[in-house]
C-alpha cells in the first residue's frame, strides 16, 4: 500500500484548503479541545469544521454530528477521538473523498495485542480508501505559511524556510520551544508519531 502511494495525496496533507476535526471537544486539556484551539489560533485560511455528535459548538464554531453531514468534503481530517473509533472515522473520511488524515490519538503503537489490532484496522481502512495518514500517536503538524496548526503543540511555529520532521514528540516540543524563544522559523514542522 505505502509503496503504491508513496507520493499520492501529499497535497491534501501539506496544502489542505479545508479541515475537519473529528473529536472536537469543549473540555479544556482534552486532545479535541487543544487541537481545535490550535487550528483556530493558527490563522488557517480555509474552513475548519468540528465534528462531535454530542456538542452543538466548540470554541464558538458549530459542530457537525458526523463526517457525512459536513457541508463540504474536507481536504484533510484531524482525528482526536478514542483509538477504538479511529478506523471508522478514516473510513468515513475516505468514503466522503478526503485524501489525508492526521491521527493525534494514541494507543496504537503499543506492544499489546489490542494496540496492534487497532493499528491494523486503521491501516486497512486507510489502504481501502487511499487516505494518506500522518500518525497515529503523533503531535501533529504545523505549516506556518498556510496558518495551519493541526497539532497538540503548546506553542506556534514561526514561518521560515527549514522543515523539521521527527518521530519523537518530546524532541518536537523541545525544538519548537527553543526555536520560538530564538526566533527560528519553519516551513513545515511535523511529528510522525
Amino acid at each position: 500500500y505505502w509503496n503504491k502511494m508513496s507520493t499520492s495525496h501529499l497535497d491534501s496533507l501539506f496544502r489542505p484548503k479545508s479541515v475537519a476535526l473529528i473529536g472536537a471537544d469543549s473540555k479544556p486539556l482534552t486532545l479535541g479541545h487543544v487541537a481545535m484551539k490550535n487550528l483556530l489560533s493558527g490563522g488557517f485560511y480555509g474552513p475548519i469544521m468540528p465534528v462531535n455528535p454530542k456538542l452543538q459548538a466548540v470554541l464558538g464554531v458549530l459542530t457537525h454530528p458526523d463526517v457525512a453531514s459536513l457541508p463540504i468534503t474536507p481536504d484533510m481530517g484531524v482525528i482526536a477521538s478514542p483509538a477504538e473509533e479511529v478506523a471508522g472515522h478514516v473510513a468515513a473520511l475516505g468514503k466522503r473523498g478526503t485524501q489525508a488524515a492526521v491521527v493525534l490519538t494514541s494507543g496504537f503503537k503499543a506492544k499489546t495485542l489490542a494496540g496492534r489490532k487497532l493499528e491494523a484496522e486503521l491501516m486497512e481502512q486507510a489502504a481501502k480508501y487511499q487516505v494518506r495518514i500522518l500518525g497515529p500517536d503523533c503531535m501533529g503538524m504545523l505549516i506556518p505559511s498556510a496558518g495551519l496548526n493541526a497539532s497538540l503543540a503548546p506553542s506556534k511555529a514561526q514561518s521560515g524556510r527549514v522543515a523539521f520532521v521527527s518521530q519523537s514528540d518530546a524532541l518536537c516540543t523541545a525544538v519548537l520551544d527553543h526555536a520560538t524563544a530564538n526566533g527560528i522559523g519553519f516551513s513545515h514542522f511535523i511529528s510522525l508519531g
